[in-house]
């Protein structure tokens, strides 16, 4: 286990290795003082970070409309300037690439929100009426005087410092998909036939890992593969728009998982602090930690995508005369459930992406991950003990949707998991 420094008093802490019966029930951590000391107070509250990730996504899921997978490289940025304000003052935890401490008598409130203001503001100055505004009632709920002046200026100090390190990081650069249509290459899918989105992604320098060349997996089975067939066999009956086969659960789960699966996670991270008492300090750790996994995670993702550009079960399907596989058969009336986004089908980017937050949720939990997560597609609400319980429908979800092959989900939830664990195991630790 785990063991951050003695602190503050909360209701229920986050530590890697946690037992499961402490996550069962609440629980009280008390900080003994010596004798000449007074004890340490309580760490804040969490609901200055909880009010800006909701910002954070009406900014970047709202108002700039950013297609989701790149939403997560967005939020892992707030996630850390935030983090990196609130340990810097409070402690308990390695800041993220940084080695600066704050004032210990700064408002980690008052810097919390200076630094999600700032990091926003920097990167969608479009919003900044919103944030503004924003910024102007959080500052309200700060006590004025030195203790806020001081958490301001740290917190804008831990936003220029996420912004320093992702100069230059490949973010939107020019990279071009050039490979000519083949049997098992990548297109444009029906209807909308788009091209390559985000193929820069693919570039990006990740957020803790050291290079999306670092989880990579293996290329996907060859077209004229048992493998593949087996795949292109079980999407084809179960993906199917019209599928007989497909059990009702299965088509909920599909939808279910339509929606825009960042935002889902966030409100789900937003929900799990709420319900399980978080201060302040421990709720900047979850968020930062599976905010950069699943960036990271994506961005290897699209690494993937891009290096091994297998086509799309719908151009499988319809194309299945030109696989040079005896034991495909062409359909070319064949339809999805659900819509092919444009990009390529190895890696699944949402089982990648889940495989990343479970894999944190899972170790900072102790295995009780109790995550609770909504879609606007269904209006359903589901709860997930188990982090596997989650990954198994998200890939599931996925091929029951039409939309990507089992293999593809079952690749991406491995290298979202090794991702997540390595997230951990590197940064985000608690202080000795």
């Amino acid at each position: 286990m785990e063991t951050p420094r003695p602190r503050t008093l909360r209701r229920r802490t986050l530590v890697v290795g946690l037992t499961a019966a402490l996550t069962l029930g609440a629980t009280t951590a008390t900080t003994v003082a010596a004798p000449d000391r007074a004890p340490a107070p309580a760490a804040p509250a969490a609901q200055v970070l909880l009010d800006w990730n909701e910002i954070a996504v009406d900014t970047i899921n709202g108002d700039a409309r950013r297609y989701a997978a790149e939403q997560t490289v967005w939020y892992g940025f707030v996630s850390a300037a935030v983090y990196n304000a609130v340990v810097g003052i409070e402690g308990r935890y390695t800041p993220y690439k940084w080695d600066v401490r704050g004032p210990r008598e700064a408002s980690a409130e008052a810097a919390a929100a200076a630094a999600a203001h700032r990091v926003l503001l920097t990167y969608f100055p479009k919003s900044k009426a919103r944030l503004d505004a924003a910024y102007t009632r959080s500052l309200k709920n700060v006590p004025d005087g030195q203790a806020e002046q001081l958490g301001v200026a740290f917190g804008r100090q831990a936003a220029d410092r996420i912004v320093q390190l992702r100069v230059q990081d490949g973010r939107g650069e020019p990279v071009a998909f050039t490979l000519s249509p083949a049997p098992g290459v990548w297109r444009p899918t029906p209807p909308e036939n788009a091209p390559f989105q985000l193929p820069w992604l693919a570039r990006t320098k990740p957020l803790v890992l050291d290079s999306a060349e670092r989880f990579l997996p293996g290329a996907p089975p060859a077209t004229n593969s048992r493998r593949y067939a087996r795949d292109v066999a079980e999407v084809r009956v179960l993906g199917a728009k019209d599928s007989k086969v497909r059990t009702p659960r299965q088509t909920e789960t599909a939808r279910f998982f339509a929606d825009v699966l960042p935002v889902q996670f966030q409100a789900g991270y937003r929900d799990y602090v709420k319900r399980h008492g978080l201060d302040l300090v421990d709720a900047a750790r979850l968020f930062a930690a599976a905010n950069t996994a699943t960036a990271d995670a994506t961005i290897t993702a699209w690494n993937a995508k891009y290096t091994y550009a297998q086509w799309r079960p719908i151009t499988a399907i319809r194309l299945a005369d030109k696989d040079s596989n005896p034991m495909t058969t062409a359909d070319p009336a064949w339809d999805p459930l659900l819509r092919t986004s444009p990009d390529p089908d190895y890696v699944s980017g949402h089982s990648a992406a889940t495989g990343a937050a479970t894999a944190v949720l899972h170790r900072l939990t102790g295995g009780n991950i109790d995550f609770r997560i909504s879609s606007a597609v269904t209006g359903t609400t589901r709860t997930y003990p188990k982090a596997a319980d989650l990954n198994r429908d998200v890939n599931g979800s996925r091929l029951w949707g039409g939309v990507h092959f089992r293999t593809s989900g079952e690749a991406g939830d491995r290298l979202g998991q090794q991702v997540g664990t390595y997230t951990l195991d590197h940064s985000f630790r608690p202080v000795s």
